[in-house]
């Protein structure tokens, strides 16, 4: 049996930095560019527009750079797994090469914005690998070497690496960053408010009204009028850029402890055997690197999440002796979206909107992602001369005929749990039998009720159709969260939104009195 030590069940970007306390939304506001959402696209956006002398402001639903961007792994790569050959085979040679450009841009301009305004991110200069084990897949490997040289990449095909365990083969991209992405941030933000940006945190945008004049409504009834919107809330959350039909979410898990810094590799690796493993370290205390790894991508609401923990923590142990002596560990989730065709969309939100634009679908590699859709959203915005790349961003795009399958395969899995979850009676048949600590879908009164009950078993009812659509959500127990499986929505027992597109808390939902402990 493994050694139990002491696990932190939150992000080690969170755990290291401040907590912040931007004020609320509290008057009606009248700006140039609102920004709905404070992660890494928000902010970047944010800052790029403040620098070309706009009037700015960021709306949060929670705390800035503490949901996705406050999970993430850190990597600012252009280095995106066997990205470039896939790109090269259902888009073409150019449109790999500007997907290269703009990745590498993107990871110039982090590192430059933190020499330029004194930003400290442990901002570290590394090699990544995207490597394998299984002879049978070399010639994958070696196809995407080649794939990203002609994309313009430092990329090379290698069979030898630090780590402790033999590959097959491996494409090794040179000179990408690794860095603390919540102190890249609340830096940022600070020089944001510093240049006369405006930020507030608990605002949750709930209604938006398109016109030559933009207003946004929130949950608390104050307005916000805007010349144009962005919307950076990773998954958007107004339906009517019909996105929804086009993204995927997954959910990807991550263990971290403090290890001897000569135990852990320098650069950064990729595999995608084993459900994903990816790995990276990062500055720690007293010697000691923190080896992050992360892995077994999985859909929101799916089952068994303490199992997928518990499997990747046995990989990191397994292959990282020293990972097994911490005395303490970190553990997260983090989560994202996948596009139809495997680029993200940036730029107008949809074909009849000259004022509201979108971030979303970045596939797992929002830091690059999220610099690039900074720089691109305020060419467009201010009108300025817009990068090469801005067609292959752009939402209004229509999707290679080849990905037909692709979104077929995703409708008809939506359609599985709108339709086949409602088939079921129950998750349990009873309260009682959910045990404390733990939650389930069950019928009260006649009605799929989602019902969490604390450790001393009081029980806490909310209706289990998610805000955003109506699919039923799933108890996660590893988080002690309800998700929607069909567009990732997520939120906490007492029903509050954890994560988009819902807006609008779950219901509350009456226990039989029976039933109170």
């Amino acid at each position: 049996m493994p050694t139990q030590r002491p696990t932190i069940d939150e992000s080690y970007w969170m755990a290291s930095t401040p907590g912040t306390a931007y004020p609320p939304l509290d008057t009606d506001l009248s700006v140039d560019v609102a920004v709905v959402g404070g992660g890494i696209a928000g902010l970047s956006t944010a800052w790029e527009l403040v620098r070309a002398g706009l009037d700015v402001v960021v709306l949060e639903a929670d705390r800035i750079a503490a949901g996705v961007t406050g999970n993430t792994t850190a990597k600012l790569t252009a280095a995106h797994g066997l990205r470039y050959a896939w790109l090269e085979a259902e888009h073409g040679p150019e449109d790999a090469r500007l997907y290269a450009l703009s990745q590498q841009d993107a990871v110039s301009r982090a590192a430059a914005l933190c020499a330029d305004l004194g930003i400290d991110a442990e901002i570290e200069r590394a090699p990544a690998y995207t490597y394998v084990r299984d002879h049978d897949r070399l010639d994958e490997v070696r196809a995407e070497a080649e794939a990203a040289r002609r994309a313009g990449l430092d990329a090379a095909f290698v069979t030898d690496t630090e780590l402790p365990f033999e590959i097959a083969g491996a494409v090794r991209i040179a000179d990408q960053v690794q860095f603390h992405p919540r102190k890249f941030l609340l830096a940022l933000a600070g020089h944001i408010t510093a240049a006369g940006g405006r930020i507030h945190e608990r605002a949750r945008v709930t209604g938006l009204h398109e016109g030559a004049r933009c207003r946004l409504t929130t949950d608390t009834g104050v307005t916000v009028r805007a010349g144009d919107v962005v919307v950076a809330t990773h998954y958007p959350i107004f339906d009517r850029t019909l996105l929804f039909t086009l993204l995927t979410p997954r959910r990807e898990l991550v263990v971290a402890a403090p290890v001897p810094a000569d135990t852990v590799p320098t650069g950064m690796y990729l595999t995608p055997e084993d459900r994903v493993r990816s790995l990276r370290s990062a500055r720690y205390a007293d010697g000691q690197r923190l080896l992050i790894v992360t892995g077994e991508s999985f859909e929101p609401g799916a089952g068994d999440v303490p199992g997928r923990f518990a499997r990747l923590d046995a990989w990191a142990r397994e292959h990282f002796p020293a990972f097994a002596r911490a005395d303490t560990g970190y553990r997260w989730a983090a989560q994202d979206n996948d596009s139809l065709d495997r680029l993200p969309y940036v730029g107008h939100a949809h074909p009849g909107t000259q004022h509201v634009f979108v971030a979303t679908g970045f596939g797992g590699w929002g830091m690059s992602n999220g610099v690039m859709s900074g720089r691109l959203l305020t060419a467009h915005i201010t009108g300025a001369a817009r990068p090469a790349w801005t067609d292959l961003y752009d939402p209004r795009r229509l999707p290679p005929v080849r990905s037909a399958g692709r979104f077929a395969a995703q409708q008809a899995a939506v359609a599985q749990h709108f339709v086949g979850d409602r088939l079921h009676t129950g998750h349990v048949d009873a309260v009682t039998d959910i045990p404390p600590g733990s939650g389930a879908v069950v019928r009260l009164e006649g009605k799929r009720c989602a019902v969490y009950r604390d450790e001393d078993g009081r029980a806490t009812a909310l209706s289990a159709r998610c805000t955003h659509l109506g699919c039923l959500v799933h108890f996660n127990p590893a988080e002690r969260t309800w998700e929607c499986p069909c567009h990732g929505s997520r939120f906490a027992t007492d029903g509050s939104v954890l994560q988009g597109p819902a807006t609008r808390p779950l219901e509350p939902r009456a226990v039989p009195d029976e039933l109170e402990p």
